[in-house]
């Protein structure tokens, strides 16, 4: 049973399919080109298993308290070398299908079972609406490096 607003989580999945659309025809050297100076973790390859990090962290691990699988370290998330930009979408399509299923059986009023120490428990309203701001913020962010890789907009 479906027990989430179907439009909140709407937006989100138009959001989610929009990385692999900002993506498409982007080499593996490309991704892995960091164009910002004063962001060198920001490639194409980096925000996106960042998303994907993303929603394992506030989905599985916080929503549902299981344990957090995220690459440790600063910054850990953003480097991955040598996988392939293919694979990271696929990974980041599979985590959204897994957040999916999380939103689908659960209520938006539920609260999370974890919270980092300090910082009240949130709703999963709360969370489908932060990663709603956060993925379309990072669209942006690639927005911006596509057209610095190869002068792409609009996609």
């Amino acid at each position: 049973m479906r027990t989430s607003a179907p439009m909140l989580c709407g937006w989100l999945d138009w959001q989610r399919a929009t990385v692999r659309l900002k993506c498409s025809g982007v080499s593996d050297e490309d991704a892995r080109r960091a164009l910002l100076p004063s962001s060198p973790a920001m490639t194409i390859a980096g925000l996106v298993s960042h998303l994907r990090w993303v929603e394992h962290g506030w989905f599985e691990a916080g929503f549902l308290g299981l344990p957090n699988l995220s690459p440790a370290g600063p910054d850990a998330e953003w480097h991955v070398p040598g996988v392939p930009l293919a694979q990271l979408l696929d990974e980041y399509d599979a985590q959204c299908a897994r957040s999916r299923e999380i939103t689908a059986t659960h209520p938006l009023d539920q609260l999370e079972a974890w919270a980092p120490p300090g910082l009240e428990l949130v709703s999963l309203r709360w969370i489908v609406s932060h990663l709603l701001e956060e993925t379309a913020r990072h669209l942006g962010h690639l927005d911006t490096l596509r057209e610095l890789t190869d002068g792409t907009t609009g996609s």
